[in-house]
Order: C-alpha cells, then sequence, then structure tokens
C-alpha cells in the first residue's frame, strides 16, 4: 500500500507542474497516424500523378510531336535539306577488321575461298536485315594493324586505309552493289534455296552509286581492271610497303576469282535452280 501511495503522489506532483489539458495541446503519439493520401498540398495526391482533368488525366496520350497547343518543334526550326530523304538513304552495317581477324582465327570463315555477304552471314554472328534498308556490309579500319589474313572478300564500301591493309597482305579486296532482294538472298541462301525458285540475276546500282562502283580507288567492281592495277601500285607507294606479286602465289585463282555484274553466288550461275533434298543442280538449257 505504501508503494501505491508513493506512485499517486508523484502522478499528482506530476500533472499540479504540467500545463492545463486543452484542444490546442492534444498530440497524437508519434507515427500513430498514417496519411493514406499522397501528393502536393490540397490536391493530396488524389490524381495519382495524372493531373486535373483534361486528356491527360484519361491517358489519351497525346501523338508523337504535340505540345500541347504550342507551334512544335519540328515547325518552329527552319527546314534541313541534309535531312531530306533519309529514311531511304542505304545503310551498311559495320564489320571491324578486328573482326574479320577474329572470325578467321576461330575458323568461322574459311579463307581458302572468297569472301561475300554469305559467307559472313553463315558465320553464325553477322545479320543483315534489307527491311531496314541495309545493303550489306562496310568494312572499318579498326584493328587493320593487327589483320595478317591474305583473302579475296567483297563488301560494299571500304576506306582507304583498309584496302592497304588487305593489299598489303597480298589479298583482294572489291566492292560491289546488291539490291535489297539479292542481300535477302544471300542473309540466308539455304532458306532461298528450299522454296526451289532460281538463282535470279542482280540488279546494277542505281544512278547516285554508279560513280562509286565504277571507281578503281574503291576497288568497285564495275571499275576497269587495268585502271584497278595502276591503283593497287599508287596505294602501295602511298603507304610504304611493297606490293606482292599476286601471279606468283600458289592460291592465285582464289585471288582473282571474282563474280559477274549480274551474278550472286561464286560457281552458281543466274537461273540455275538448287535441288538440296536431291543434292542436284537443275542448269539452263543453252542452245
Amino acid at each position: 500500500m505504501a508503494h501505491l501511495r508513493e506512485s499517486t503522489d508523484k502522478a499528482l506532483k506530476l500533472l499540479r507542474t504540467l500545463p492545463r489539458v486543452q484542444i490546442g495541446n492534444l498530440r497524437p503519439n508519434p507515427n500513430s497516424k498514417q496519411n493514406d493520401k499522397r501528393g502536393r498540398a490540397q490536391h493530396g495526391g488524389d490524381k495519382h500523378g495524372a493531373g486535373n482533368k483534361g486528356s491527360g488525366q484519361r491517358q489519351n496520350f497525346m501523338r508523337l510531336g504535340y505540345e500541347t497547343g504550342n507551334q512544335p518543334f519540328y515547325l518552329r526550326f527552319p527546314y534541313e535539306p541534309y535531312y531530306k530523304g533519309h529514311h531511304m538513304r542505304r545503310e551498311y552495317p559495320p564489320i571491324s577488321m578486328l573482326q574479320l581477324q577474329v572470325l578467321i582465327d576461330t575458323n568461322r570463315i574459311d579463307i581458302s575461298q572468297p569472301i561475300d555477304i554469305a559467307t559472313l552471314c553463315n558465320s553464325g554472328l553477322m545479320t543483315l536485315k534489307p527491311a531496314e534498308l541495309q545493303y550489306g556490309f562496310q568494312l572499318t579500319d579498326e584493328g587493320l594493324d593487327n589483320f595478317k589474313a591474305k583473302i579475296n572478300i567483297e563488301v560494299q564500301h571500304a576506306s582507304e586505309a583498309v584496302i592497304a591493309a588487305v593489299e598489303r597482305n597480298g589479298g583482294v579486296i572489291r566492292t560491289a552493289y546488291y539490291d535489297p532482294r539479292s542481300v535477302h538472298i544471300l542473309s540466308n541462301p539455304k532458306k532461298w534455296f528450299e522454296k526451289g525458285v532460281p538463282i535470279p540475276l542482280r540488279m546494277l546500282p542505281p544512278q547516285d552509286a554508279i560513280e562509286y562502283y565504277t571507281d578503281a580507288r574503291n576497288r568497285g567492281y564495275l571499275a576497269n581492271p587495268e585502271e584497278i592495277s595502276k591503283e593497287r601500285l599508287v596505294l602501295a607507294q602511298k603507304y610504304g610497303y611493297e606490293l606482292p606479286r599476286i601471279e606468283d602465289d600458289p592460291n592465285y585463282e582464289m585471288l582473282t576469282a571474282a563474280k559477274d555484274p549480274r551474278q550472286l553466288f561464286h560457281g552458281l550461275e543466274p537461273g540455275w535452280l538448287i535441288n538440296l533434298v536431291d543434292k542436284t543442280i537443275v542448269k539452263l538449257k543453252t542452245t
């Protein structure tokens, strides 16, 4: 009883020192109340970040380029001729000389045969999408100092340094144009042969690409062979290396193998029919 009396005295003494209990000094215990709403000020988060009224609250998303009534960006700035027809420009996905050397070192590519789009796509590591205006590969100069292979390669675009790196090792490089249908066939030859359709003709380059593929400095497939021989010597003198003699090479036939301008596959003529089931080739009858 004495202990209870002491506790009561302490409580009464504490009440005498505390202020009077009023509405103004009533407070809940800390963290005893949780606000169900979140947001800013009087809105209380009831809009859930969708704004107040209008199409923005109804998830009627505005079209691309619309700026809620303002003059759009593409009308505020002047017309740039550089972008004219950008959606129709041909694309050439890059493949570096370093990647090419790795493909050769890992036996993904057989350098005893000419290399073209079909060879690169059959490696399983390179793909082409003709539907996205990809017209072939461009060989870039990354890793050209470490490139040591002697190859006969056909690409769609190559710089002067890349051409010099290939010819310095005794190889041959050629740039050639393929139309979208031809690229589609070469990107997956097996799928095309399974259709049982004859090999079509390759189309000639369009007007804006003729200048590039007829220039011997670009090693274009429509250039004069004599001019290409002269340019090979000029490039060797410019970069300071001795041009190997292809005529004395034991792989001379492989290095000089080239397609006809209307031909798709090495060793297969347009009009031939390839039967993968019977493993036969149906050739055109010539009279």
